[in-house]
């Protein structure tokens, strides 16, 4: 293999790891932007049941 053609495949494999970990970045901020809105809407359900405790305790089905 010639030196020209390793600086091509090690330059590629660097641009494609840092593609990699941009990536991973990015969907890690996601996750926590997706955590932090599962929080926030827990924390809603909870402030509605301590104000309305006989809403929504219940579930009656008919067959």
């Amino acid at each position: 293999m010639d030196i020209a053609a390793l600086s091509v495949a090690m330059s590629t494999a660097k641009v494609n790891d840092s593609y990699s970990v941009a990536m991973l970045a990015k969907t890690l901020d996601q996750a926590e932007t997706t955590g932090s809105q599962v929080v926030g809407m827990m924390d809603a359900a909870a402030m509605e049941l301590s104000v309305n405790p006989h809403i929504g305790g219940n579930f009656d089905m008919s067959v």
